[in-house]
């Protein structure tokens, strides 16, 4: 939206939209409404659903927003109406991307093994890829003497969508979440397949072997979920883990990428005085600088680990934002290229952790009984936030001007100690050693950081004699191999 935002003919199709700087950022930030929306839809019924379907559901809605977007139709007796519909088009698009968000990542890691975290962030730093093609495609068609100056940019989504659908029809559902819902016989054939052996392979064996002792882990505590669940603490955690997700959301959001995203072409109007022209080229230069440095975070996720990309990342923006205000202080045109330095750096330490580490953090922090709602509310925070912030930040440029950028410096410095004391690090764990990570915390009465670096890595055997050593099971709960617990989920369905 930042450069058809822009475009004299999409203002003419909604000139309740031209000079009103609060119309303008509730018809940017409606969106992150529907993304919200999305997200509770998972919350609520993305268990049942399952991964796939969840993902495929938000695909179509994708296409379904567009159409009526670029359908709003300027009408003389009614001027209004066209932009009723063009926001009722972004709310149902953002409903389809807030499900895929909510979902995807943890589809994604799901369906991987320890090394997930390429993966995951691979999935996810294609964001940056679109975003830097939206900017570009706009850049394209600016020229037009007609809609397609802004109906084009909004249509190609549909392309993208669609590729996303159909290649999702030839996608397996997850293991993990099939060995939930006792479906262990389905879960082992899709193991099989992604670790490229025969349904009695070692590997196989032993993965599916961890979920199900994770899922009776789950069950020694209660079998039935309840949302009461996201609130306890003891062995599980599953509240202290929950806020870990949600926070890490929070923190992406409200440290101001949107308000460089979004608004890029024109913070540069704005505060650096730069033409429309000049804007819009340097925004999609800026959208390079932000795909090159997502793809950084893709080998130093696992190599750095999490903590200290979310470390970096924080005290980068900081850095950045620090630079952008203090440049424009002075008001001059030699001062103002180095704010326009600082927000390309401020994109470059955004595109390299926080772009991508909160979505994968968010999925794989809490176990398998709340993974679904735990994302799902991590990506309600993000995006209410995210409303929030592009809601906003015209009316804070406008008013406070470099102040604004002091305002995103002091929050991403506060980032900084709670991560420090608080996010344990979770790089070549599995799924089901976090959950152990948490146990030992609590029986041991040592923080979670801590637990996690004394915490060796572990084999299925030793998760199993740490799982009894807490009280989490029995020991006789493990004697039963994969091939009892299919057999007896099949007596219980008979």
């Amino acid at each position: 939206m930042s450069g058809v935002i822009q475009t004299p003919l999409w203002l003419e199709n909604f000139p309740a939209v031209d000079g009103n700087p609060n119309m303008l950022g509730f018809t940017v930030a409606i969106y992150d409404i529907g993304c919200l929306l999305g997200a509770l839809w998972c919350m609520l019924l993305g268990d049942k659903q399952g991964r796939q379907k969840s993902c495929i559901l938000g695909g179509v809605t994708v296409v379904l927003g567009v159409i009526i977007q670029i359908t709003a139709f300027k009408n003389n007796n009614n001027p209004n109406g066209a932009l009723g519909q063009f926001l009722v088009g972004r709310v149902i698009t953002g409903m389809g991307n807030g499900m895929n968000m909510a979902s995807m990542p943890m589809y994604q890691a799901e369906m991987s093994n320890s090394a997930r975290g390429f993966l995951v962030l691979l999935e996810c730093g294609l964001i940056a890829t679109g975003t830097m093609l939206s900017y570009w495609v706009n850049y394209g068609v600016r020229n037009y003497d007609d809609a397609m100056t802004w109906r084009f940019p909004i249509a190609f989504q549909i392309v993208l969508a669609l590729f996303y659908i159909i290649g999702l029809f030839f996608m397996p559902e997850s293991p993990r979440w099939l060995c939930k819902q006792d479906r262990a016989h389905d879960a082992t054939k899709v193991m099989a397949a992604l670790n490229g052996e025969t349904l009695d392979g070692s590997r196989t064996t032993t993965d599916i072997r961890a979920i199900v002792d994770s899922i009776k882990f789950e069950h020694a505590v209660n079998t039935n979920f309840s949302f009461k669940d996201l609130t306890t603490g003891g062995s599980s955690q599953h509240f202290r883990r929950i806020i870990l997700g949600v926070s890490s959301q929070f923190f992406q959001q409200i440290g101001g990428c949107n308000a460089v995203i979004y608004y890029f072409p024109i913070l540069f109007q704005e505060s650096l005085g730069k033409s429309s022209e000049a804007s819009l080229l340097l925004g999609g230069v800026n959208m390079i600088v932000y795909a090159v440095f997502s793809l950084v975070s893709f080998w130093t996720v696992e190599a750095l680990g999490r903590r200290k990309l979310f470390l970096i990342g924080s005290a980068g923006q900081m850095l950045s934002m620090i630079i952008t205000f203090g440049c424009l202080i002075p008001g001059t045109e030699s001062a103002g290229n180095g704010a326009a330095f600082g927000l390309f750096l401020y994109i470059a330490f955004f595109g390299a952790t926080y772009l991508t580490v909160p979505w994968l953090y968010a999925a794989e922090i809490n176990p398998l009984r709340t993974r679904a709602k735990g994302a799902a509310l991590a990506n309600i925070v993000n995006w209410s936030i995210n409303f929030l912030v592009v809601m906003v930040t015209p009316i804070m440029v406008a008013h406070i001007k470099w102040g604004t950028y002091v305002f995103f410096a002091a929050v991403n410095a506060a980032f900084i100690p709670f991560i420090y004391f608080f996010y344990p690090e979770t790089s070549h764990r599995t799924l089901e050693e976090i959950d152990l990570i948490f146990a030992k915390g609590y029986h041991e009465n040592i923080s979670y950081v801590k637990a996690a670096k004394q915490l060796p890595k572990l084999t299925v055997r030793d998760m199993e004699q740490l799982a009894t050593q807490y009280g989490l099971a029995e020991a006789n709960e493990f004697e039963k191999d994969v091939g009892s617990h299919m057999e007896e989920v099949d007596s219980k369905k008979s």
